[in-house]
């Protein structure tokens, strides 16, 4: 995948942070933000999908109402 540049200003002791800890862990700098983002990236995704999942346990019985198994012949054979 091809890269692009991205310039950001922080603060010189965040960016001497930065340099410790991708040393730390043998990547540059630039991998090292970039593996920040993506764990950032999965944490809102995960965090989403424990709040759906939230939603439907509180409408569980909504859902079930509407869709239960009274329903059943009213679904599109294959779908469940």
């Amino acid at each position: 995948m091809p890269k692009t540049q991205l310039n950001v200003r922080v603060d010189e002791a965040i960016a001497e942070a930065a340099r410790q800890r991708a040393l730390q862990r043998g990547m540059s700098v630039n991998r090292y933000i970039e593996e920040l983002v993506k764990q950032d990236a999965g944490e809102v995704g995960h965090t989403f999908v424990e709040a759906a999942a939230d939603f439907m346990k509180q409408y569980e019985s909504v859902f079930a109402e509407e869709f239960g198994p009274e329903r059943e012949g009213t679904r599109r054979e294959g779908t469940r």
